[in-house]
């Protein structure tokens, strides 16, 4: 009756979860304890020993209580007491031997495993984050990373010494009294039968607890990196309700678990009241024939008690294990899912005379199904600028995207001094490229450490002349600590405009022969654009340069213009050019000129 608050699983799926079960840990044991093997293995002897000494304890009992009333010599008394403290003595020392070797395994566990992870989203495609919430991501790394140690080294340890100590207290038990053991025996199978159908709901129920945490994590920093537009829209009761129900989901979740892992326990104090009531019945009995003597029957009930402790943390252990196991595959799951962008076997160094791109015939869909590019032919000649313009989702940043292989190229070529971009090595072809995008990604650390970024070697003056060719400087130096001030998580220190500047800074100072400008002038006001576009002109002087624009009026000395309309080649021409076709360029430019003669008013 207490059970039917589960639901019940098919066969087939139990088995599946079992053989999951199984290949997962395995794989657990293999990486991330093999390693440490030997340290292992001592702990695993100090645990034995530890169990050893709780044996040592019941059997101890027996001479205590059947020498009560009894004359004794003081030898006998001494001897009695110095051979108990030498069991607890024993038993302490062991317990913590044991305990900081595994505390020191597993910490080094969860750190290889956030090494791991870390290392392998790092080289993961920029569609694997798009597709997966930055908060799920950070969940993987913190929460799941402990859960999976737990399972790891928290779980062997208990397991183990829990399983040990049971063995040799029932050895005591059938020692004492082989028949009196049979009768409190029936309690261990039945316990181990329930933990084991309990333990598959609770591996459930905290894998959906984790999913639903990793949703939590995610909209919470969405919330927190929005809390202007939050604040602004007025949308914090909104919010609230958002995080409201993902909390309520998670109570419902927890309380499910706990229900599944606390009921473990009563059920095991029930069997236990009548595991012990029949001891003490038939332990009388034998006791009044003579068949066996107090000591030993207070032994059998002293061992008996002692190893309901181990039998209630082999119940807990297996919820912590289930847990770690659900951490554990959604671990696995990151680790497993390669890198769809590599560089391919036998590339190269790009290695050219000249730095022109050129698009060949280029198409490319998302996986949603949005085709973004069709049939794009395009070039851009070494040393000229390039501007591409066209209403949103034309196709423009995709364009910025596929050049340093953010994205790969479904049909067509794109090609960097004659070279196909994937006959080289991603590395060696982003270090001939700097980018600045309509939405500049600033780190929390100083104003230095970001405009350096793309070149941690630079120096300090270095890092001032690139600012203040971004005309940057100015501002920098009007902050309390300058160069070293902090600019906040993503900048939010910073005004639009300023975060715009130092990354420009950034995109200067790399000093490389490709320019990616993705809208890179869209957040400065208008004396900091004129500021600004002086200092591009400079810096694109003898270098490739690829411009998305938003305000025409920034791009009408390139030395060509590209329209895009729905992903093709709509019109492209100098600007004078365009202007006489009298097209898309024509009706974009006017509404430019017409909101910027809005703007200044």
């Amino acid at each position: 009756m207490i059970l039917s608050i589960f639901s019940r699983k098919k066969k087939k799926e139990s088995e599946a979860v079992d053989r999951s079960s199984w290949v997962i840990f395995r794989r657990l044991m293999m990486v991330y304890i093999k390693p440490y093997a030997g340290s292992f293995i001592l702990s695993m002897i100090f645990m034995a020993l530890s169990s050893a000494t709780t044996g040592g304890l019941a059997k101890s009992i027996e001479p205590v209580i059947n020498g009560l009333g009894k004359t004794q010599t003081h030898a006998y008394v001494w001897g009695v007491g110095a051979l108990i403290t030498a069991i607890f003595f024993i038993r302490g020392t062991t317990n913590y031997l044991h305990g900081v070797i595994l505390n020191r395994i597993g910490q080094k566990i969860i750190t290889q495993i956030q090494q791991q992870l870390s290392a392998h989203l790092l080289k993961a495609d920029l569609a694997y984050f798009h597709k997966n919430p930055s908060g799920t991501l950070m969940m993987r790394l913190l929460s799941d990373a402990y859960l999976m140690r737990q399972a790891v080294s928290d779980c062997l340890t208990n397991a183990f010494k829990g399983g040990a100590t049971l063995l040799i207290l029932i050895g005591i038990m059938f020692y004492q009294d082989w028949r009196l053991a049979l009768v409190s025996f029936i309690i261990f199978p039945i316990s181990a039968t329930l933990i084991v159908y309990l333990g598959k709901h609770m591996r459930r129920y905290a894998r959906k607890s984790q999913e639903e945490m990793g949703r939590f994590a995610s909209l919470l920093s969405q919330i927190f990196l929005g809390i202007r537009h939050v604040k602004a829209y007025g949308m914090e009761d909104s919010e609230q309700e958002r995080v409201k129900a993902s909390t309520q989901i998670i109570y419902r979740l927890s309380v499910k678990s706990f229900r599944a892992s606390a009921l473990t326990g009563p059920i095991a104090e029930v069997l236990s009241g009548f595991a012990i009531m029949a001891v003490i019945v038939y332990g009388h009995w034998k006791v009044a024939e003579g068949a066996l003597t107090t000591g030993a029957l207070f032994s059998f009930i002293t061992a008996f008690i002692l190893a309901y402790e181990p039998l209630k943390k082999t119940a807990r252990v297996n919820a912590m294990l289930q847990a770690g196991l659900a951490a554990a595959q959604r671990i696995f799951d990151v680790l497993d899912t390669p890198p769809q962008i590599n560089d391919k076997e036998g590339a190269k160094a790009l290695s050219v005379l000249d730095y022109s791109i050129a698009l060949e015939n280029l198409s490319f869909t998302y996986e949603d199904g949005t085709k973004a590019l069709d049939c794009v032919t395009l070039t851009v000649p070494h040393g000229q600028m390039v501007a591409i313009v066209g209403a949103s989702g034309a196709g423009k940043s995709t364009i910025i995207n596929l050049i340093p292989r953010f994205y790969d190229i479904q049909s067509g070529r794109l090609t960097i001094g004659g070279q196909d971009i994937r006959d080289v090595t991603m590395e060696s072809l982003r270090q001939n490229m700097a980018i600045v995008s309509q939405e500049p990604s600033l780190f929390d650390n100083s104003i230095h450490a970001n405009i350096a970024y793309g070149r941690p070697s630079a120096s300090r003056l270095e890092v001032q002349e690139a600012a203040r060719h971004a005309f940057a400087d100015q501002f920098i130096e009007k902050l309390p600590q300058g160069y070293d001030s902090i600019v906040g998580e993503n900048g939010i220190k910073l005004s639009g405009g300023q975060r715009q500047r130092i990354a420009i800074a950034r995109a200067m100072l790399r000093n490389a022969p490709i320019l990616l400008l993705d809208e890179a002038t869209s957040a400065l006001d208008n004396e900091s654009e004129r500021a600004v576009q002086k200092a591009l002109k400079s810096l694109q002087k003898g270098r490739t340069t690829l411009i998305v624009a938003h305000r025409l009026s920034t791009i009408v000395d390139a030395d060509l213009i590209v329209v895009l309309e729905d992903g093709r080649v709509a019109e492209s021409g100098r600007h004078a050019q365009l202007l006489a076709l009298n097209g898309t360029y024509a009706r974009l430019y006017e509404q430019d000129r017409a909101q910027k003669t809005l703007n200044e008013k």
